[in-house]
């Protein structure tokens, strides 16, 4: 894995306008469901907790989403701000996978995002539920991959 440490603007502190680019960027490396380049967005002894899970550093952020990515088939998530102050994001989301028994799932969550002057991220707090869902009830549709520009945001889809 590389630890090498690069700068991920936007940099705190952050304004409506970078913390929603923050978010978006967020969003956008979970649904390219790499693990090793989702970890990049992170410093390297970022801590987290992740429903009753806990991870310290980016080799067991790795081990987590490789785990995660390999239960969650078909993932897809949207991200939105919820809240911002100097190097702190709070936001919330949603997104809808399935088992590998063909069961959909709609998981909702909260987290909490402290980043350091670099713009990586070195806390992340989430609180998750998980809804089952039909698959005729799922509301994300787009190919794997980044969310496009278009698709309506999570208050659109009144989620």
């Amino acid at each position: 894995m590389n630890d090498s440490i690069q700068a991920r603007p936007p940099f705190p502190p952050f304004t409506r306008e970078s913390a929603i680019e923050k978010v978006r960027l967020a969003e956008d490396g979970w649904n390219s469901r790499d693990p090793e380049r989702v970890s990049l967005a992170y410093t390297p002894d970022s801590r987290w907790r992740n429903r009753a899970e806990f991870a310290t550093g980016r080799a067991e952020i790795v081990q987590f989403l490789s785990r995660k990515w390999a239960k969650e088939l078909d993932y897809r998530l949207i991200k939105e701000l919820w809240a911002y102050e100097g190097n702190r994001i709070a936001v919330r989301y949603a997104y809808e996978w399935h088992d590998d028994s063909g069961n959909w799932f709609r998981s909702y969550g909260n987290e909490n995002w402290e980043f350091d002057e670099q713009g990586l991220m070195q806390r992340r707090f989430a609180c998750i539920n998980d809804l089952p869902i039909k698959e005729s009830e799922r509301k994300f549709h787009w190919p794997l991959g980044r969310r496009p520009d278009g698709h309506l945001g999570l208050s659109e889809l009144g989620l």
